[in-house]
C-alpha cells in the first residue's frame, strides 16, 4: 500500500476490525455490481470509496432523465450515455486508485458465469426478477457470495446469501415462484432515499464479506418501511425443496 492509499483509507484503517490487513483484502478484491441504477449507484460509490480494488459494472441501459431523481452515479450531462460508462466515470473520479470495468450489456449465459466466477462478491442491484433469479443461480453454482437488494415505493429489502455454507438459503428460497411477484419501480414509483439506504446497506454487507468481519444478513431478510421508519428482520431458513440450492 502506497502513501496515498494509506492516507485515503486512513479512517477505515483506524478501525480495529479492518486495520492494514483488512484494507489490503479490499484492495485485492473484485466486486461485480449488476445494475448501476438506484441501488447500484450508492453501492458502487461506497465500494469505490472504500478501496475495493476492481469493480465491474454491468448495465445494458442508457441514462434517462427519469433516472436522475435517485440514480446518484449519473448527472444531467450523462443523459444518453450507457449507465455502465457513466458509472465508471463517476467511480474513477471518486477514486483513481481502483480499476473499473464497464460492461454495457445485460449479463447472461457464459458471460454471466465468467464474471461471477471471477468475482469475490456479487451485488444484485437489478430491477427485475428474471435477472435476480439468473444471478442467484450462477452464484449458487459457483458458491459466490451474493448481496441482494430491492426497493419499491417507500419500502426496501436486503439479504445476503452465502452458498456453500451449511444451511445457507438462496434467493430462490425467499421467492419460490417467479410468476407472482411485485411490480418494478417504473410501474409503482419509488422515493429516492430508500434506494440510497438499501444500496448503502448492500455496500456494507459486501465490505464485511470481503474483510471477513462482523455478522452479515445471511439467513435473514432486512425489511425497511421508510414511510413509517420501521426496520424489521425476519429469519430465512433454507428450503430443502429449493430447485436452485437443494442437494436433493
Amino acid at each position: 500500500m502506497n502513501d496515498n492509499q494509506l492516507l485515503r483509507y486512513s479512517r477505515q484503517i483506524l478501525l480495529p476490525q479492518v486495520d492494514i490487513e483488512g484494507q489490503q483484502k479490499l484492495i485485492d478484491s473484485r466486486a461485480l455490481i449488476v445494475g448501476i441504477g438506484g441501488l447500484g449507484s450508492p453501492a458502487a460509490m461506497y465500494l469505490a470509496g472504500a478501496g475495493v480494488g476492481h469493480i465491474v459494472l454491468s448495465d445494458g441501459d442508457n441514462v434517462d432523465l427519469s433516472n436522475l431523481q435517485r440514480q446518484i452515479a449519473h448527472g444531467t450531462p450523462d443523459i444518453g450515455l450507457p449507465k455502465a460508462l457513466s458509472g465508471k466515470q463517476t467511480l474513477q473520479t471518486l477514486n483513481p486508485e481502483i480499476d473499473v470495468t464497464a460492461l454495457c450489456n445485460h449479463l447472461e449465459g457464459d458471460e454471466l458465469e465468467e464474471q461471477i466466477q471471477r468475482a469475490n462478491v456479487v451485488l444484485d442491484c437489478s430491477d427485475n426478477f428474471p435477472t435476480r433469479f439468473s444471478v442467484n443461480k450462477v452464484c449458487v453454482l459457483n458458491q459466490t457470495s451474493l448481496v441482494s437488494g430491492a426497493t419499491t415505493r417507500f419500502e426496501g429489502q436486503v439479504s445476503t446469501f452465502t452458498p456453500g455454507k451449511a444451511n445457507s438459503p438462496c434467493y430462490n428460497c425467499l421467492y419460490p415462484d417467479i410468476d407472482d411477484l411485485a411490480e418494478s419501480c417504473s410501474q409503482s414509483g419509488v422515493i429516492a432515499p430508500i434506494t440510497g439506504l438499501v444500496g448503502s446497506i448492500q455496500a456494507l454487507e459486501a465490505l464485511k464479506l470481503l474483510t471477513g468481519v462482523g455478522e452479515t444478513l445471511a439467513g435473514k431478510v432486512l425489511l425497511i418501511d421508510g414511510l413509517n421508519m420501521e426496520w424489521n428482520e425476519i429469519r430465512l431458513p433454507k428450503n430443502s425443496d429449493c430447485p436452485t440450492c437443494s442437494t436433493r
